[in-house]
């Protein structure tokens, strides 16, 4: 259901702009792995075209919800940050006490870039680092990151469209110029409706970690929508459903190699329905860090990386076991769609992981 959800399976979608849209958000700090998560959900799309969609200004990538980059639909960025900033705030207030980020640094921060960016558009990170020098506002020791983190939260910038292969930062206000503003319940119950439309079955601890919500406004969020879901408990857990669960078709076999940091796996508390407890390790690490994963029938089976050389995208397939023919030939499929999606030739290479790799 979740993969049926999430438009993983059977992808009802058109279009990365409406794909955003009936996520919510999608997690997004590794800008190439974060375009084949909508490639996956969008068959037929590719890179490019997803890039197009990105510099078109149709999709942002930003700061919100969580201190982390998602993708979030031009129409949602609005009251998104509205409603979620304040949290991010909170949350990244303590190091920016530790890198002496104080207020009169931010205010500084916000003039220039308003100034810059209206007379250049778009800028790299590159760029900007010498503008900030040219105003005495330090960016070593990661500060850079927090300058501009408290700038997007504060609605000042966002995603500009790539510049020869460099991310830019622009104004937001250029890029959307038209805002959609809801009543905080209002936001509250759209992106409790959005995230458990998109991500069901899943619970409200699910919702308060994907959302980055306080418990009291996660919660709020879920009773306002109530109405329109169906619960089920499951042991100790109440699980909700959006009604168009209804329509979700029998499972069939299916093989996916989804990227690092996928919505599969990274919106939900508890994973154990798609990531055995014995492998837990291999995809997640201790400190966090997601790796892209082999997906058969649901279930995480393997990893997988890749490197590009030109022409050519090289797959390295990492099952946790020995598949049998019929799975393996879907997976050489798979790789094969994601060197499509990239508009390049498929080199493709399996080592199976070891029992005890982490």
């Amino acid at each position: 259901m979740r993969m049926h959800n999430q438009q993983i399976e059977g992808s009802r979608l058109n279009t990365a702009k409406e794909l955003i849209g009936w996520m919510g958000a999608m997690q997004a700090q590794d800008y190439v792995m974060a375009k084949w998560a909508i490639g996956q959900r969008l068959p037929g799309t590719t890179d490019s075209s997803v890039e197009a969609a990105y510099n078109a200004g149709e999709i942002i990538r930003t700061h919100l919800m969580r201190p982390t980059w998602h993708f979030v639909s031009a129409d949602d960025i609005y009251w998104m940050l509205e409603l979620t900033a304040p949290q991010v705030k909170r949350v990244l207030k303590s190091r920016d006490k530790q890198l002496e980020l104080t207020e009169t640094i931010f205010s500084k921060s916000r003039d220039m870039l308003g100034r810059m960016l209206s007379n250049c558009l778009n800028m790299t990170r590159e760029e900007l680092v010498q503008e900030y020098a040219n105003i005495h506002v330090a960016t070593n020791e990661n500060r850079l990151s927090h300058l501009l983190m408290r700038a997007e939260l504060d609605g000042i910038v966002c995603s500009g469209p790539m510049r020869k292969n460099k991310l830019t930062y622009s104004l937001l206000a250029d890029r959307v110029p038209v805002r959609t503003v809801f009543s905080r319940d209002e936001a509250l119950a759209v992106l409790a409706g959005r995230y458990f439309k998109s991500h069901c079955p899943a619970t409200l601890r699910d919702f308060v970690w994907w959302s980055g919500l306080s418990v009291a406004d996660a919660r709020k969020g879920l009773e306002i929508i109530k109405p329109a879901l169906l619960r089920e408990v499951i042991t100790t857990e109440t699980y909700w459903f959006a009604d168009t669960f209804k329509d979700t078709p029998p499972a069939a076999p299916s093989v996916h190699l989804l990227p690092a940091y996928d919505e599969y796996l990274i919106a939900y508390t508890d994973r154990s329905a798609a990531l055995a407890m014995v492998h837990n390790k291999k995809a997640i690490s201790s400190n966090g860090i997601f790796q892209p994963i082999i997906v058969v029938n649901g279930q995480v089976e393997g990893l997988w990386r890749r490197t590009t050389v030109k022409d050519l995208v090289k797959i390295e397939i990492n099952p946790f076991h020995l598949h049998n023919p019929q799975t393996t030939l879907a997976i050489e499929a798979e790789a094969a769609r994601y060197g499509a999606f990239l508009d390049k030739q498929t080199g493709l290479s399996t080592r199976l992981l070891p029992e005890t790799s982490l």
